[in-house]
């Protein structure tokens, strides 16, 4: 049952698609590397396609019907897109589930340190990275600080060209002897991934040493407290109530000589983040409620009140629910447990660097379409969801009659390791749920690697789901 390359089938006009379609997605990948960006960036394309907030038809008492389109958020990280169908929504929604955030590294609470002239940020990594790859790369801070008096100030530092940008410092291969024997998940310690973001100490006048207002202690620091004074209103202090965080800094890229694939930072679960968007809003007078869910907190256990643990998905669709007519509990649980799910998540990539860690019938690979994943978990198939033939049987049968190229996997060999996805949570409320995404080279490292031939082949196969899944 081997499956065919893509690119192989493709005329001028498919290749023609599939630029359109990957420079977008690159545009989304550079302005939403972090999930409040990310979120901003969906609301703008859903405002642009007539969506209107749920905030808004709520206080405005509004009826819906068929063909209206509501967006939900909360707390700018998750949002939820909402086509209303034609069908009732008591008969179940074709859901799209993907998330927005991505391995990186958080800026602590009280974060800003002086040591021998240099001047650091102390950093806690933020799910599952090989700490090692995180050095010796030009970083970009990315967040928002909340001052005490509520004001926000959005920060971006590392992505303009004339930006600096920061870095987590390694040592040298001549002083390495010790650390070259140490296992890889120590070779760099989690407290040693502090970025390095200046070495140049204020100046202090005569006056100012006369008047002992600055202190001659930790000049570095004190510069830099003065810049974010001068150019961002804030203070050390203000550290407390922020949420900065470190990515790689710079622009997606085309990758290899024929330009098929795009290296780029987050790209789990991005790329199927940024697909199923342009499915959602590509769909027009639905038969069923189509439905897109972006959420945040996927990469470390989908919990707090942005993960798929949280009620706001439900609460959404029960207030959809109240606006198009229905009054009960009851068409709240029965719309869940008639609706169909993908959930939109990256697969592991076949690398034939590292063949051994695959079982090469079972694998996906770059250029044969989208990947589904039958199962997840670990092991014995351990916290998974595990689909149903039937539903595979419907899937199969809507991308076959759509000539959409697609394959099958598991992540990895069965006793190697394992992962898991937001699939198992939607699948409590009775749906049908398969994992479905894009297979990518180099998942958690600082860049990502796809092929796309499969983004294309992922955004149709999303598009003729959500119209087609009856």
């Amino acid at each position: 049952m081997e499956r065919k390359n893509a690119w192989k089938s493709y005329t001028k006009t498919d290749e023609k698609k599939i630029e359109e379609l990957c420079n977008g997605y690159k545009d989304y990948l550079f302005n939403g590397k972090t999930e409040r960006e990310g979120t901003e960036y969906v609301i703008n394309k859903a405002k642009a396609a007539g969506y209107i907030s749920l905030d808004e038809a709520i206080s405005k008492k509004k009826k819906l019907k068929a063909g209206d389109k509501i967006y939900a958020v909360c707390m700018n990280k998750t949002v939820a897109l909402f086509n209303i169908g034609k069908k009732p929504l008591e008969e179940g929604m074709n859901i799209l589930g993907a998330h927005l955030d991505s391995p990186r590294l958080d800026v602590k609470q009280n974060p800003l340190y002086e040591n021998k002239d240099l001047c650091y940020l102390d950093t806690h990594y933020y799910g599952g990275i090989k700490k090692y790859q995180w050095v010796t790369l030009p970083l970009a801070i990315h967040g928002v600080v909340v001052k005490a008096d509520g004001t926000k100030v959005n920060i971006v530092i590392g992505e303009d060209d004339d930006d600096p940008v920061f870095c987590v410092s390694d040592i040298l291969i001549h002083l390495a002897q010790e650390q070259m024997v140490k296992k890889a998940n120590v070779v760099v310690e989690g407290e040693n991934l502090d970025l390095l973001i200046a070495s140049r100490p204020i100046k202090i006048s005569k006056k100012d040493k006369d008047s002992e207002k600055k202190s001659e202690k930790e000049l570095v620091k004190q510069n830099v407290l003065q810049i974010l004074k001068s150019k961002y209103d804030i203070a050390e202090e203000d550290f407390i109530s922020a949420e900065l965080e470190i990515v790689p800094a710079g622009k997606p890229r085309d990758m290899g000589i024929d330009k098929s694939m795009i290296i780029a930072y987050g790209q789990d679960d991005k790329v199927c983040a940024y697909t199923s968007l342009i499915a959602q809003l590509s769909v027009e007078k639905p038969e069923r409620t189509s439905c897109t869910l972006l959420v945040d907190k996927e990469e470390i256990g989908s919990v707090g009140a942005t993960g798929m643990q949280s009620k706001f998905f439900e609460n959404s669709v029960a207030e959809i629910l109240e606006l198009a007519g229905y009054n009960s509990g009851l068409a709240l649980r029965r719309c869940l447990a008639s609706s169909f799910m993908l959930s939109s998540d990256v697969s592991a990539g076949y690398d034939p660097l590292y063949a051994s860690c695959f079982e090469a019938k079972n694998a996906a690979f770059l250029g044969k379409g989208m990947v589904f994943n039958k199962f997840t978990g670990s092991r014995g198939k351990s916290g998974s969801n595990d689909a149903n033939a039937e539903y595979i049987g419907k899937i199969r049968g809507i991308l076959e009659k759509n000539k959409v190229y697609y394959q099958t996997a598991e992540l990895g060999k069965v006793d190697l390791g394992g992962g898991g996805t937001i699939a198992y949570i939607l699948s409590l409320y009775g749906m049908e749920v398969i994992d479905c995404g894009v297979a990518v080279l180099n998942m958690h490292a600082p860049w990502e690697i796809t092929s796309k031939a499969d983004i294309y082949e992922t955004e149709k196969g999303y598009e003729v789901f959500l119209k087609e899944c009856m």
